[in-house]
């Protein structure tokens, strides 16, 4: 038998969120909820895939589209997740005789490829696997070519001495040493409001893009089951010197937006990350990601944590390429003004 790709609507959201529970392939951003978050802040159009055996879900695939005009561009996710994977997921692959899996795996993949050349057709198609979507072959089969990039994991399952045993020495040192009379603590909104400030600010130091605006993580975290959003700030002499913003799902927690470097008294993003990682290790959580490996100067800091590297993939499908061209240059301006209305509309 083979699988039916059928597109959903709102009136089928737990039927989709039990899939995304069901799945090791899914983070925060697949549940409904954020998907319709998703389409408010970033103006994308959305196209939830399911994949049937029968009557028997194996598969979810979130398809996002931006149409300006003539122009479509397929991007999973939208342009204001920079760092976060959100592509298709397969549901108990894992418990299937090999021959079988890699049929329906392939299956579902070609049948929602099809579904959004033969509905969409877009110009261009950009989706980013999670690291646990490890086989890209179906995707490389249908003509797309897939690019390995790389994001770190912490084994928090054997328990903090351990985890901490695997830091550098000057990571232990500052951890450990630290006298300074400082405070690290979960927020609410307004410390998000301060870590995505001064997040900005930093780029803005660098001539650099920043996509994420306050309005965006504040819904999350207003919308989504308590704890899946979590902004943890380090407050030092009354002032909060850094924070981090995480996101937390499954057996995952993620070290998503923040991390605002400080030149003071204390090593506030080395305390700031302990923190985070003792927390989760007391919530029973098994992995620390720490959201991107692909720059020299990140991983740096990163890898001073005793990190595994793990690989993750992004496919792309592109047209000819003057038509992508002219095409790319429209929807960049186009995304560029709607995102500063939307930043103007929730301040």
């Amino acid at each position: 038998m083979s699988i039916e790709i059928t597109r959903i609507d709102e009136s089928d959201r737990e039927t989709w969120n039990r899939c995304a529970e069901q799945s090791n392939q899914t983070n925060l951003f697949h549940q409904y909820e954020a998907l319709e978050l998703l389409v408010a802040h970033s103006g994308a159009d959305l196209t939830p895939l399911v994949g049937y055996n029968g009557q028997e879900p194996v598969g979810i695939m979130p398809v996002f589209e931006v149409e300006r005009g003539r122009r479509s561009i397929v991007k999973c996710p939208p342009y204001i997740l920079e760092s976060v994977p959100l592509g298709p997921a397969v549901l108990n692959l894992e418990k299937m005789k090999r021959r079988r899996a890699e049929r329906y795996l392939r299956q579902f993949v070609e049948g929602c490829l099809e579904w959004t050349e033969e509905v969409i057709d877009p110009d261009a198609t950009y989706i980013r696997l999670g690291g646990r979507f490890t086989d890209v072959r179906p995707f490389v089969w249908s003509g797309y070519d897939a690019t390995p990039y790389y994001t770190y994991v912490v084994d928090l399952t054997p328990g903090e001495e351990a985890v901490m045993a695997e830091f550098s020495r000057d990571a232990r040192s500052n951890i450990r040493n630290t006298e300074a009379d400082f405070e690290i603590y979960e927020g609410g909104v307004e410390e998000i409001r301060t870590i995505v400030r001064q997040i900005r600010e930093r780029h803005d130091e660098q001539d650099k893009e920043y996509r994420i605006y306050p309005g965006f993580v504040i819904d999350l975290y207003e919308t989504l089951p308590e704890g899946q959003v979590r902004p943890y700030v380090c407050e030092y002499e009354g002032e909060i010197v850094s924070g981090m913003i995480t996101l937390e799902y499954g057996d995952t927690i993620y070290r998503w937006e923040g991390g605002a470097k400080y030149g003071g008294d204390i090593p506030a993003a080395d305390l700031l990350d302990w923190r985070i990682m003792s927390d989760a290790m007391d919530r029973g959580l098994a992995r620390y990601d720490l959201v991107g490996a692909n720059m020299p100067r990140l991983c740096k800091y990163k890898a001073k944590f005793g990190p595994e590297p793990e690989v993750y993939y992004n496919v792309e499908k592109k047209a000819s390429l003057d038509s992508f061209t002219e095409g790319a240059r429209a929807l960049a301006s186009d995304v560029i003004g709607r995102t500063a209305e939307l930043r103007e509309r929730v301040k």
